[in-house]
């Protein structure tokens, strides 16, 4: 966060959160080592930028379901207390409205699935299951959720409520099956 906090409306322009821990001691003695030594250290590039580009293109390209996308949007969707709203209130859960005072915005559904799709490839996989969506919406969700006096009070954090709706939101069992199939599915139409 630096200095100063963000503004909850520029957090939400941040695709993911990431908790960096302390180093081991290791790391911490290599860290040391380096960095108080007249010794030069080379970086080696990785990728050049065309290389980059073209990752973050490939990573658009991956196919999602929709039962995938409307599962990603109940993360976004559940988190949020929209005043007046009689139809939408009913799908908040009790502990959003007993912890949360500002839920997660559409960029949230956006960010769930392009972290999903990315993962779905570093996976070796060319489409999206729900279990992508569910390994990245801690990260996509923490700075999202902002918590209120009672969520401090009791010790509940945005992680533990991502925890509870990764428990609460159903997956459609069969979609999952046909999820699991879609290797056989690609495998067979390269083979024609």
């Amino acid at each position: 966060e630096g200095t100063y906090p963000l503004p909850e409306a520029q957090l939400d322009r941040f695709m993911f959160e990431i908790k960096v821990e302390y180093p081991s001691e290791e790391e911490e003695f290599a860290i040391v080592r380096q960095t108080t030594s007249d010794d030069s250290y080379s970086v080696q590039k990785v990728l050049n930028l065309e290389e980059l580009l073209s990752f973050q293109s490939l990573v658009r390209k991956v196919p999602v379901a929709d039962h995938v996308i409307r599962y990603a949007m109940q993360f976004a969707r559940m988190t949020r207390i929209i005043p007046g709203s009689e139809s939408q209130a009913e799908d908040v859960p009790d502990f959003i409205r007993e912890f949360v005072s500002w839920g997660a915005g559409p960029r949230a559904s956006q960010n769930l699935v392009l972290g999903a799709k990315a993962r779905a490839i570093l996976h070796g996989r060319m489409y999206v299951s729900t279990e992508d969506i569910r390994a990245v919406a801690h990260p996509v969700l923490r700075h999202r959720i902002i918590t209120n006096f009672n969520a401090e009070a009791e010790g509940m954090t945005p992680d533990k409520i991502v925890d509870r709706l990764i428990q609460l939101i159903p997956v459609d069992s069969s979609q999952e099956k046909l999820d699991g199939r879609l290797p056989q599915v690609f495998r067979s139409a390269d083979a024609r």
